[in-house]
C-alpha cells in the first residue's frame, strides 16, 4: 500500500502563485507514475498534470503553459507549481499515484489518493 499526503493548498489572488506538494510513504518501490487531479464543486474530477519515474510529464490542455509537475524519486515527492492562476483553477487538488503509468486524456488514473488540498483562486 501506498500513503499520500499533500499540502500547500490555499487563497490566492488570480494571477498568483502556489506550489503543492505530496509526500509517499509506504511500499514507494511499486509507484510508476505520479500526477495530479482536481475537482471543482460539481464537477468532474479532472487529471491535470502527470510525470513517470523517468520524468516524462503530461498537461492538460487547461493548465499547459502555466503548471509545472516536478518529482524527486529519492525524496518519493511529487510537486505542481502553479502560476497565472485563474479563478476557474479553484478545486480540490488531489495526489494521485499508480503502479503503472497513466497519462492525462487517457481515461486512466492511478490506484492510490492523497486526501486532497484546497486551492481557492479569487478574482
Amino acid at each position: 500500500q501506498v500513503q499520500l499526503v499533500e499540502s500547500g493548498g490555499g487563497l490566492v489572488q488570480a494571477g498568483g502563485s502556489l506550489t503543492l506538494s505530496c509526500a509517499a510513504s509506504g511500499s514507494t518501490f511499486s509507484i510508476n507514475a505520479m500526477g495530479w487531479s482536481r475537482q471543482a464543486p460539481g464537477k468532474q474530477r479532472e487529471l491535470v498534470a502527470t510525470i513517470t519515474r523517468g520524468g516524462v510529464t503530461n498537461y492538460a490542455d487547461s493548465v499547459k503553459g502555466r503548471f509545472t509537475i516536478a518529482r524527486d524519486n529519492a525524496k518519493n515527492t511529487v510537486s505542481l507549481q502553479m502560476d497565472s492562476l485563474k479563478p476557474e483553477d479553484t478545486a480540490v487538488y488531489y495526489c494521485n499515484a499508480g503502479r503503472f503509468p497513466f497519462l492525462v486524456g487517457s481515461g486512466r488514473l492511478g490506484e492510490y489518493w492523497g486526501q486532497g488540498t484546497q486551492v481557492t483562486v479569487s478574482s
